[in-house]
């Protein structure tokens, strides 16, 4: 008998309709896909959550799904409509804070700011250049920067509805994945053993840990460290506390930390109350901005048995390339990759060991 040659004909034109359907699938999804990414990110991050919310209403699925969607709203809307609200309804102190920002002076650095290792001597010189020239000439050296950020924000203002259509689309479908989570994860965790066996099954339970991982490592440090940030703000009374508050919270999420915030607020306290709150909001300042360094490693070895420089690479390598959906993508395709590869390399490392030597066991 004479084997049947392959029809690559037939199989050119399957690969290239299986090819299409998926192109063509992937292109009607396009607009709903960043919303989708985002809403399995947070089930995800948030089952153990959900199933303990679940429990406390007797095993009832659709409770706890209603709990979880209106607690994803609040989360997502309610800092936007604080924010405005703050905004609208100081809108005249903000522009008499503006005027008066020319003329404004800061007072002379304290003496031990020098004696702090490493760089107390430059802060302290720069933060004496600034308190001998006054913030007119900042003013006039930032104003390109203002031009820009002016500009950018009138581009960007039109987008606002959008934004808020994408937040409303999430909730709907983190719901959709709340309700039904446990035969998601059954097809996904099917779909990994199709392509890879029980090793696919197992890179799919690592990329749960990793988002777990992230979400407790980011997520959470930059809440801690906002809210910590903003009782230190309304303890002196800064304005704004609210507003810089959410700021403080974006800059976190995107790794840039609060010292900004936290720093504009130390020279508005120095000029404004003195050097007692200046001094106690440039501790309060430090303490904050450097809670991460032990926090986010903690947090992060609890979700997820991963090097702590894997997670934290893929963080800030993963905002870089695919934006704030970044945080989470970024560490679960490095997670994936690197379990592969060394796995791999055990692999291979077990093969070149050979069988044990039963020929030298038997001559002992």
């Amino acid at each position: 008998m004479t084997s049947r040659r392959p029809d690559l004909g037939r199989i050119t034109l399957s690969v290239l309709a299986i090819g299409g359907l998926i192109g063509g699938s992937l292109w009607i999804l396009a607009p709903f896909l960043g919303a989708f990414i985002w809403a399995a990110m947070i089930v995800v991050a948030t089952w153990p959550m959900m199933r303990r919310v679940e429990s406390m209403f007797g095993g009832r699925r659709t409770p706890a799904v209603a709990v979880m969607s209106l607690g994803l709203l609040a989360v997502l809307l309610v800092p936007i409509g604080v924010a405005l609200q703050a905004i609208l309804s100081h809108t005249d102190e903000m522009i008499a804070l503006l005027e008066r920002v020319p003329e404004m002076q800061l007072p002379a650095a304290p003496d031990w700011l020098g004696r702090i290792p490493v760089a107390g001597a430059r802060v302290q010189a720069a933060w004496n250049q600034l308190a001998g020239e006054g913030f007119a000439v900042l003013m006039v050296q930032a104003q390109p920067y203002f031009r820009s950020v002016g500009a950018w924000l009138a581009q960007q203002a039109g987008s606002f509805a959008l934004l808020l259509v994408q937040f409303v689309l999430i909730v709907i479908l983190a719901a959709v994945l709340y309700a039904g989570g446990e035969s998601w994860a059954a097809w996904v965790r099917s779909f990994a053993r199709r392509l890879a066996d029980q090793q696919g099954d197992g890179m799919v339970v690592l990329a749960g840990q990793a988002i777990r991982g992230v979400a407790l490592g980011v997520v959470v440090t930059a809440l801690v460290q906002s809210l910590l940030g903003g009782i230190g703000l309304a303890v002196i009374g800064v304005p704004f506390a609210g507003v810089l508050t959410a700021i403080m919270f974006a800059l976190c999420i995107a790794q840039l930390g609060p010292f900004l915030v936290l720093l504009g607020a130390t020279a508005w306290a120095y000029h404004s109350l003195g050097s007692g709150w200046g001094t106690f909001m440039l501790v309060w300042a430090l303490v904050v901005g450097t809670l991460d360094n032990f926090l986010r490693p903690m947090l992060i070895r609890r979700g997820a048995d991963l090097p702590l420089m894997l997670i934290f690479a893929g963080v800030i390598g993963g905002l870089i390339a695919f934006g704030i959906v970044g945080i989470f993508v970024g560490p679960v395709v490095l997670a994936v990759a690197y379990t592969l590869l060394d796995n791999w390399v055990v692999a291979a490392a077990s093969d070149s060991a050979g069988p044990p030597d039963t020929d030298a066991r038997t001559k002992q």
